[in-house]
Parts: C-alpha cells; structure tokens; sequence
C-alpha cells in the first residue's frame, strides 16, 4: 500500500533539525483581521485545547441526546416501538447529511470558523428547545395510567422535533468543520508542525470519545433515574461550554479564507472541457493555463502541481486560439487555469479509496445491532450484578481512549524508524491496517456466536428463545478490536480528507468522508434485508431469527468478514495506484 506515495522521509525534511522556515505560515493562513499570522504567536497546540475542549462538550452533548433518545419517544411521548426506531434512525441519518450543508458554506462562503460560530448558535437553540419539551408538562403527555398511555398531541410533537432537528442541522454545520479548523491550526509547509497535525488527529478522537463514555454513562444514567429536563439540560450547558471554549481561542487562531463554491468550480471545469472536446492538450503541461501569480487563482489555496491522469480535464486548461488572440482569460465557463483542473482530479482520485470507508462503516454499524442482539442470548450476569448487553458498547470507547496514548506515543515512534515516514504510517497504509483490525473483529464475533450455538445445542436450548450460559465477557474482544480499528481506518480517513483535499475543499471532503458512516448504516440494513430474504426461502428458519439459539448469527458475521477482506483487497489495489496530491 501506497508504493506510489510522495511520502516525506523525515532526514530529507530535516526533521530532527532546528528549522526555522520564516518567521511567518506558508500555507497562506491569516489572523482574525485577515493579516499573515506569525507561527511563534498563533495556531499550534497552542490553539489546539480549544479546539479539542470544543469538539468534546460538542460531542458529549451529542451522544447524550443520540444515546437513549428511543427510550424517550417511547417512554415519554408514547411512541410504539417501530415508530420510535424510524424516528431515530431518520434523526440520526440526517445528522451525518446536513454536514454537507455546513461544508459548502464554510469552503464557499463564510469560513470555518464562522460556519462554526453559526451552526453552534442553532445547536443551542435546539438543545435548549428540547429541553424546555422535555421540562414543562404542557409540552409532553401526562405519564401512562394502568390501561393507557396518552399520545403526544400534534403541537407537543412540533415542539420536540423542531428542537431535534435544529440539533441536526446545528451539529451538520460543526461536524466537517471542527476537525479541518484543527488541522488549520499546523502548517503543512514547516515539517515539525506537519507530524504535529498528525498527533492532531489522534487527540481529536480522543476528545470525542471521552464525550461519548460521558454521555453513554453518566447522562444515560441520569436520564432513565433522576428525570429527562435535567438529562436534556445537561448537554445543553455542555454546548454552552463548547461555545465558550471556542470563542476563548479565537485571538491565537490561523484561519484558511474561503475559496468560492467547490461544487461551481467543478462544474466549470466539466464544461470548460466539453466546450473544448476538439482541442487537443499538449504534451507540454507547462502550456496549460496557470496564473503567474505565487499563489493560487482560488481564494485560500495554493497552486497544485499537473498530474498525468484524466488528461481529458486537461482540455479545460488548454488555451483556445481565440482566447490566445484576444488576451482574454477570464471566462471561467471557458478557460480552466491547471489548480482548477486538478481539484476535480484530486476528488475523481479519492472516491474509490472514499467507497471502501462505507464497508467498513457496515461492519462498525454492527456494535450497536447485532452484537448487541447476540449479546442479550448470552449470560450477562457477573456475581450480583447483570450487565445491560448494550452497555458492552463501552468496551470500544475504553479501547479507542486506551489505543490513542499508545498509538501516538509508542506505535508512531517504534515505526518511525523502519518507515522513515513522518507519522510512522502514511495515511493510506494506517486505513488498510484498520481495514484489516475489523476483519480479525468479525471473526472474533462469529467464533464467540459458533460456540453459543454449540453449547444451546448440548444442552437442549435450540428451540427455546432464552440465554445460554456463555458469558457476555466473551464479547469483550470482538468491541476491543473494533476500538482499535477505529483508530487506524476512522482516524486516518480523517487525516487523509485534510491533507489530499484541495486546499479550498477541506471541509467538503470532509464531510464526504462522515457520509461513509451514513452510507453504512443503509449498507448494513440492505446486507441484513438480503439475508434475511435469501435464507428464509422455501420455509427456511433464516440465519436471523427473533430465537437466535436456531439461527446461524455466525454465518452472518462469517459473510462480513468475507466482505470486508475483499474490501481491504479492493482497497490495497486502489492505495497502490493513488497518486499523491503535489501543492506548491
């Protein structure tokens, strides 16, 4: 993987020397004034605990509305059990699209920070609206007596939805935006602060899941005992506190200016090609049209280097004779400068490594569904206490906080010295090492489920829909590798959508690199429609049965673990021809 990689050695980058490199970033970043930002003063890990402090109260607030909002619906506002899943799932899906709203804004328009800025104002907004539902009696039905449980009337309804939704769209704005504002914060063209960014990365996952072990825990807890207004409440003050963190780092920021709309841009270089489908590109790329400029055409962008793929692009950069004669370049419907060009090229060239991302979402999709319905057939009982099967979900958070430190401090530096890489791993090479982490995952799972089955056939359970005494411990290594998955394929797209985008695109492919998640789950739920339909023909029980003690679980996890080596096969032939992005 990545053989083709313009991967920087850490001696030819004079890593380990003390490099002053200007007194100014050379990524084009500026102050809140718009003025060059010196890199003794500004951005860095100075900047960075703002950040981090902001993206996991954000995220704690988050997986503390996400987490038991299906208790809520159906607990509270009475919903039937069906109604409440397609709420949530429709709720949960339209939070990882709407980051494509906030992508476009900031790359197009207004800026990481202020789409930020905006977004988490609506954030508020909403949590505060569905605390206020969740607080004052008139806006939730009166609690069920012995025989029936009063609907939520449609304004109480509006209420609600309208607070969760606003939740959606606010943390849509903030999802793509956070973690390239992060990484704005390093300059890519100072090798120190480069391996930094890298280390960014690991720490800003971190945060996450440090919010989400919060929310999953303690907030759960709260909610189902104490009351919903305070469990609401919570992670709205958290929001607070995410907003606060923000703004409090705002004078040592860098900040990237916002480039014009992506997708307008694109589309202009498809037409401007088409235009000229009959001229032919020269040999020469230093022909095609480029500004003379230093910096990019594109507003916040550097020049990016030709590239020989999809020379059919190329023709939006070839000048006409017209053009030539006339002198004029400034229709950019027509004339293409080679950046331009090879934006769309840097996007064509990240979908096939983008697609495989959405297997692996499939089989993540997993910790929360069917290891969870295998979790509740096994013996969740320790001494006195029972454990909750979906409570096992917090072994994958424990794995990722206790694999980041490692990873960071120990694995980077031990493979370092082999690689000569900068992070030990080149991006492409740590998603494949995950791409495999969750193969060994699935296996673990369908053996686990092979014994299960074995010991409810010994012991006469196979038609009788109870648990059977294989401890739910059991499960603990198949979530400790989906932890430690997590951080080289989850984290390494996060770094690998920031540093190949184009400069004037990071937010966007950043949010195309959260649509894997969502394209996942819809992935996972087509796989399980599937099967179901194909093992339950001519009267068949089916691998998936509602007594899972006379179905075959295990096959189902044999069948993504055989998904998901083809995907890594699938992956490596796509790493291997992927071609580096080359700025200037």
């Amino acid at each position: 993987m990545g053989s083709q990689e313009d991967e920087r050695p850490l001696l030819e980058d004079g890593l380990l020397q003390d490099e002053v490199g200007g007194l100014y970033t050379g990524d084009g970043s500026v102050d809140f004034y718009g003025n060059p930002v010196l890199k003794r003063n500004t951005g860095n890990w100075k900047a960075c605990p703002f950040v981090l402090g902001t993206e996991c109260c954000e995220r704690l607030a988050y997986y503390g509305i996400a987490t038991n909002l299906v208790t809520y619906l159906t607990k509270t506002l009475h919903e039937g059990n069906v109604s409440a899943a397609r709420n949530v799932t429709t709720w949960s899906g339209t939070c990882y699209l709407t980051p494509l709203i906030g992508a476009i804004l900031a790359d197009a328009y207004w800026g990481r920070y202020w789409t930020i800025a905006v977004f988490s104002a609506i954030y508020f907004i909403g949590m505060c609206t569905l605390t206020l539902s969740a607080s004052i009696p008139a806006l939730k039905p009166i609690e069920c007596n012995d025989t029936f449980c009063p609907p939520a009337t449609p304004a109480q309804y509006a209420v609600f939805f309208f607070g969760l939704y606003l939740i959606a769209l606010g943390t849509g704005g903030i999802k793509p935006c956070v973690s390239s504002f992060g990484a704005d914060q390093f300059d890519d063209t100072y090798p120190k602060e480069r391996v930094q960014k890298g280390s960014f990365f690991n720490w800003f996952y971190f945060s996450i899941n440090i919010g989400a072990l919060i929310s999953s825990s303690l907030l759960v807890w709260i909610q189902d005992n104490v009351g919903w207004g305070l469990g609401f409440g919570i992670p709205a003050v958290f929001v607070a506190i995410a907003i606060a963190s923000f703004f409090s780092g705002t004078a040592i920021y860098r900040f990237q200016k916002p480039g014009g709309s992506p997708l307008k841009r694109m589309c202009q270089v498809l037409v401007a090609s088409f235009h000229k489908w009959n001229l032919e590109v020269p040999k020469d790329s230093n022909l095609l049209y480029e500004t003379q400029e230093k910096s990019s055409a594109i507003e916040g962008s550097r020049k990016i280097e030709h590239s020989d793929e999809l020379t059919c692009l190329d023709k939006a950069a070839v000048i006409s004779d017209a053009e030539m004669s006339s002198g004029d370049f400034s229709n950019s419907w027509r004339l293409c400068t080679v950046t331009q060009v090879e934006e769309l090229k840097i996007v064509i060239r990240m979908f096939p490594i983008w697609a495989t991302g959405i297997v692996f979402a499939a089989v993540y999709a997993q910790t929360s569904t069917m290891f969870v319905e295998q979790g509740t057939m096994m013996d969740t009982s320790i001494g006195s206490f029972t454990i909750p099967p979906a409570s096992l979900s917090t072994f994958d958070i424990i794995s990722v906080i206790f694999w980041v430190p490692v990873y960071d401090r120990v694995i980077v530096p031990f493979a370092r010295r082999f690689t000569g890489k900068e992070r030990g791993f080149s991006e492409l090479q740590r998603m494949g090492i995950g791409l495999f982490l969750s193969i060994l995952c699935m296996l673990a799972a369908a053996i686990v489920e092979i014994n299960r089955l074995q010991i409810a056939e010994e012991l006469d359970l196979v038609d009788k829909q109870v648990a059977v005494p294989l401890s739910i411990c059991w499960q603990i290594p198949q979530y400790v590798l989906m932890g430690a998955a997590e951080i080289f394929t989850l984290i390494g797209q996060l770094e690998f959508f920031y540093d190949q985008s184009p400069d004037a695109m990071r937010s966007l492919c950043s949010a195309f690199a959260l649509l894997t998640t969502s394209l996942g789950n819809y992935l996972s739920s087509l796989i399980l429609t599937l099967v179901t339909y194909f093992t339950t023909k001519g009267g068949n029980v089916g691998w998936i049965t509602d007594n899972l003690n006379e179905g075959h679980l295990d096959y189902f996890f044999w069948l993504l673990a055989g998904l998901s080596l083809l995907n890594m096969l699938v992956y490596i032939v796509c790493a291997k021809k992927y071609k580096q992005k080359k700025a200037t």
